[in-house]
């Protein structure tokens, strides 16, 4: 396939720490040059404070002095057009594309970037992920089953459950400690930076 999209890899972005670090391990370990990323976004987000700083604030291996300069270039704008100019900076040759869906009422936000992910033919999804030890223990409702004395879904788990493609949900261990992974077939998977 010159010149073509390789994969489409769509990033579940939203301004927190497990988004940034979702990121930044797609941005590290997933996406390949001619591939086509995604940054897709579901509710409103203009009412969140940018937390993509932090986590991309030191220069990875694989992207350079390109990296270095993220910070600099975050500012006051939105949090997805930062994300979106992040990676254009750490990746050039990558597409970089913004999705935005609007919150449904009575839909669970998984349900919606599932849906989105078959319809955009997303052959890799990437979401951050925070797992408490009750999350481990207890595990997620799912949709449809009684919201009388459960937590709510837990989004990631439900993805990677769900996703026909494969679903990365991704938790950053420290600026420099790596990743925990979860997919389908490896959960709890250690990867170092």
């Amino acid at each position: 396939m010159e010149g073509g999209c390789r994969r489409r890899v769509m990033v579940v972005a939203d301004p927190t720490q497990e988004s940034a670090g979702a990121l930044q391990y797609a941005l590290s370990k997933e996406i390949l040059e001619n591939d086509e990323l995604i940054l897709f976004n579901v509710g409103n987000s203009n009412s969140w404070r940018n937390t993509l700083t932090t986590f991309l604030r030191r220069p990875s291996r694989s992207s350079g002095s390109a990296a270095a300069s993220i910070e600099g270039s975050l500012g006051h704008a939105d949090f997805l057009e930062e994300m979106k100019n992040a990676c254009k900076l750490a990746k050039p040759k990558v597409r970089v594309r913004v999705e935005k869906v609007a919150l449904i009422e009575g839909k669970e936000k998984a349900s919606i970037i599932l849906d989105h992910s078959k319809a955009l033919g997303v052959d890799v999804l990437v979401i951050g992920q925070r797992r408490s030890l009750s999350t481990i223990i207890l595990g997620y409702r799912r949709p449809g089953g009684s919201t009388r004395g459960t937590k709510p879904i837990d989004t990631a788990e439900y993805l990677i459950d769900k996703s026909s493609c494969t679903c990365v949900g991704v938790q950053k261990k420290g600026q420099n400690g790596g990743y925990l992974l979860n997919t389908k077939t490896h959960k709890n998977f250690w990867l170092l930076a």
